[in-house]
């Protein structure tokens, strides 16, 4: 018996490390997968900040992880550096996202806090009355969204934010996007702002208007909307969870299946 979904191409931007897991809960659906990764984790300039800041954890009282990208950057350095992150006496850990937690404790950070709510707000509302005045570390991606760090600060905190790794656009990204194109997609699923400033940059190589004519664009929460936004493309449907089973949910819901 066919799916009711069977045929829908949806396009999947994420990394070539990350797109096993969406891609494979689509085809579960009868959606069909178009995998043309956008982005791709590549090492920071320099990993003299970072370096510097893991190994002196004991000068902060919170570590904000925002991602697994973050996590297992810190944690690589963590490993070639000798730092045990569970020896920082009074460093707790704010995590985004369940698994992103879980993966923290198994490298040894003592993570207090995981927001009901996978955001940045949602992460904002916890902490809010916990930092001000607290000196906190915020390692992320090279170019990214002032967003979080600002909030902290207004909230009192003083952040030292640094460069984890870099978000890369791919080489091949360009013609595979061409090639999707020309084949037809019926949605474009988005899972973080950096997929849409790197979709958009893979659109432009590749000599492709953007947004693209008519195809629903698929958002994982409300900063990822507000990127598609200022790209001139409005939502067609924003996951109510920020995580792939939301994001998943957000576009059975655009095509009636729910």
């Amino acid at each position: 018996m066919s799916l009711p979904l069977s045929g829908r191409r949806v396009l999947v931007t994420r990394s070539a490390t990350q797109t096993a897991k969406l891609s494979d809960v689509l085809r579960s659906l009868g959606f069909m997968p178009v995998e043309v990764p956008v982005l791709e984790i590549v090492p920071p300039e320099s990993y003299a900040s970072l370096d510097d800041a893991l190994t002196h954890l004991d000068r902060y009282a919170w570590l904000i992880v925002t991602s697994a990208n973050t996590l297992h950057a810190i944690s690589d350095r963590c490993q070639l550096l000798a730092v045990n992150p569970a020896r920082a006496e009074g460093l707790k850990v704010a995590a985004i996202g369940r698994a992103t937690a879980e993966a923290a404790r198994s490298f040894g950070f003592r993570v207090e806090i995981v927001p009901d709510d996978q955001v940045a707000e949602g992460l904002l509302e916890v902490l809010r009355e916990r930092v001000g005045g607290k000196k906190l570390l915020l390692p992320r991606a090279a170019v990214a969204r002032d967003v979080l760090p600002d909030a902290l600060r207004a909230a009192g905190a003083i952040v030292d934010v640094v460069d984890a790794y870099r978000n890369a656009m791919p080489e091949a990204a360009p013609e595979l996007l061409r090639a999707a194109l020309e084949q037809g997609i019926d949605a474009v699923t988005f899972t973080s702002s950096s997929s849409v400033t790197h979709l958009a940059e893979a659109a432009h190589a590749a000599g492709v208007a953007f947004p693209f004519a008519g195809v629903p664009a698929i958002s994982i929460g409300p900063i990822t909307s507000q990127t598609l936004r200022e790209n001139g493309w409005e939502p067609a449907a924003e996951a109510s969870q920020s995580d792939i089973p939301g994001l998943v949910a957000a576009l059975q819901l655009h095509f009636g299946a729910l």
